[in-house]
């Protein structure tokens, strides 16, 4: 998507790859993958029809002329003169997105999606799964032989009535989206925790060094795969690469996954080859994309400005302890194939231990801190409780046995591989809950 030098914001669809990132990004919902182009679109005012002097189309076919279009900066233009004599409103200003859609008169149920009360008599444009309180058409709308008391429905009386539709479509990011923080998190933190206990001499055993490698390799692989599938032209995904939009953080992501996959190559490489002082810079080196891949994610989801839950300044912290926690769990499932000292066990049994607690912190604040709007309010509801709520307590859950059991575990390895497979599956559990939570709620 570009904006033209008149301001009106257009697309292309014949380069879109399909990432969805602008549907995520948009806090107004306005953006949609068109189902027969596969790609991104959104309104673009008709820029054919203005083009060649024309206005556009949902202004001409309007039988109340109920739509107004024109150039705000010219004071004789009629938008302006309606802006300036009539009470106007737009939408979520506070997102800083400067809107230049005004609504006249517009009242809170129309301005807010979560203005309206969803009750028993609400009507789905376009609804998943039919909620359990929904009545059919007739029941509604009170037709002969249907006809109620209206004590039954006190939610219909004149003074509460508002009609309204709502469009519940499938979040725009699904589960692949949540498995990719997921191997990624195992991708960086097999080799940070790897690194950090090489340089600081915990990590000693022979031939780790390369399981190590190979576990960031693969799942870093598995990474790749999970974004490319989630594409609506997966064929394209090379465009990112070559077509880059430098300010979005799924673009910068995809260089620091490649940049990180061509430094594990060269790590690898150096162990093979048995050449000692690159594989001892290559060690250092890492940490730094290593970092960089465990918590971009976390500015990534901010740029989601419609999505409050998701703007949390703690989040890539957040993620650099779910990478530590990842990492250190997939070492000690290493020991299945090698045998580790018992000081190694006994440092990635800390490291997971604290990992652990840092990240039931971390969950923990999204029960008891106070949110700052209303939709970050209702996505933490939706995160623990329903469909969702599965999700989210099963890995609290999950979390608090793993942290129990690594107390009492002492070095006893048996204990410490239940641990790791343990605090693995919560891991996902979490991040399945946060990413879906985080588009649950509507947007208009």
């Amino acid at each position: 998507m570009y904006q033209r030098t008149d301001g009106i914001v257009d697309f292309n669809r014949s380069i879109c790859i399909g990432c969805k990132g602008c549907i995520a990004a948009c806090p107004y919902d306005a953006i949609y993958i068109d189902p027969e182009t596969h790609s991104a679109e959104k309104c673009n005012f008709c820029t054919h029809r203005i083009d060649i002097g024309l206005e556009p189309a949902c202004v001409v076919v309007c039988p109340t002329q109920a739509i107004s279009v024109g150039d705000m900066t010219d004071p004789n233009s009629k938008i302006s003169q309606l802006i300036s004599t009539e009470k106007s409103q737009v939408r979520r200003p506070e997102k800083g997105t400067h809107p230049k859609l005004f609504y006249v008169e517009g009242s809170e149920v129309t301005l807010n999606p979560l203005g309206a009360t969803i009750g028993k008599s609400y009507m789905w444009a376009n609804r998943q799964s039919p909620p359990s309180q929904s009545r059919s058409l007739p029941e509604v709308m009170g037709w002969p032989g249907m006809i109620k008391s209206q004590s039954a429905y006190p939610s219909q009386s004149a003074a509460a009535a508002v009609v309204a539709y709502g469009n519940d479509t499938k979040p725009p990011w699904d589960w692949r989206v949540s498995s990719y923080t997921w191997t990624k998190s195992i991708a960086a933190g097999a080799f940070l925790i790897g690194a950090l206990g090489e340089i600081l001499g915990t990590l000693v055993t022979d031939g780790l060094g390369l399981a190590t490698g190979l576990i960031s390799m693969l799942f870093l692989g598995l990474t790749g795969l999970f974004l490319i599938s989630d594409l609506s032209h997966p064929k394209r995904f090379y465009l990112i690469m070559l077509r880059p939009q430098w300010r979005s953080w799924l673009a910068r992501g995809a260089y620091i996954i490649s940049g990180f996959g061509l430094l594990l190559t060269l790590f690898l490489f150096a162990i093979l080859m048995d050449m000692d002082t690159l594989l001892k810079i290559s060690w250092w080196v890492g940490l730094i994309p290593a970092i960089m891949v465990a918590t971009y994610t976390g500015f990534l989801l901010a740029q989601a400005k419609g999505r409050d839950l998701w703007q949390n300044p703690v989040l890539p912290i957040h993620f650099l302890v779910q990478a530590t926690l990842a990492g250190s769990a997939s070492i000690l499932l290493l020991n299945l194939i090698f045998s580790l000292s018992v000081d190694e066990v006994l440092w990635l049994r800390w490291v997971l231990g604290l990992s652990l607690c840092a990240h039931i912190l971390f969950v923990s604040s999204e029960l008891f801190m106070p949110h700052a709007t209303e939709q970050s309010s209702r996505s933490a509801k939706n995160m623990t409780k329903g469909k969702l709520g599965l999700y989210f307590w099963g890995g609290f859950a999950l979390s608090l046995i793993a942290i129990s059991l690594t107390i009492l575990s002492s070095n006893f390895f048996p204990w410490l591989f239940v641990v790791a497979i343990i605090s693995l599956t919560s891991l996902w559990l979490h991040e399945h809950a946060y990413i879906q939570a985080g588009q649950s709620v509507p947007l208009s």
